[in-house]
């Protein structure tokens, strides 16, 4: 059997104000969210077109509400790939995300650093398209 990644944690502060900003600026999907007693909460989003995604798990310390905003140690954390960046670009400065750059082309493709609801890096990016032979 092969291995595959299925859902990573995401430390949120609210799941309504998470599920919220995945769905509505993102455009994630929301797969499951089932209440598990004492105020937690299984939630599961995911981009349309894959089936990984985040568990949302809300902070319950000190230690972990601290923890929400500084994914990754500061550092960009997540990567999100598209294969429209212009079109994802605008949509998402609609939908009122930051980016912290404007778009930059690398040699792995085009990219901008944006900030999720509590701050945290991401990149949105469009590889660069390889030819078949």
């Amino acid at each position: 059997m092969a291995l595959a990644l299925s859902a990573v944690t995401y430390l949120v502060h609210d799941y309504d104000e998470a599920i919220q900003w995945f769905t509505q600026a993102l455009g994630f999907t929301l797969l499951e969210d089932a209440a598990l007693g004492g105020g937690k909460r299984w939630v599961r989003v995911a981009p349309a077109q894959t089936s990984a995604g985040f568990i949302l798990a809300k902070a319950s310390d000190g230690a972990q509400q601290r923890a929400v905003t500084k994914a990754a140690g500061g550092r960009v954390a997540y990567f999100l790939y598209t294969d429209d960046f212009a079109t994802e670009h605008r949509r998402m400065t609609v939908a009122g995300i930051r980016f912290r750059e404007k778009p930059r082309h690398e040699a792995y493709g085009t990219v901008a650093v944006f900030e999720d609801l509590y701050g945290n890096g991401w990149d949105l990016i469009e590889p660069v398209k390889t030819s078949s032979p």
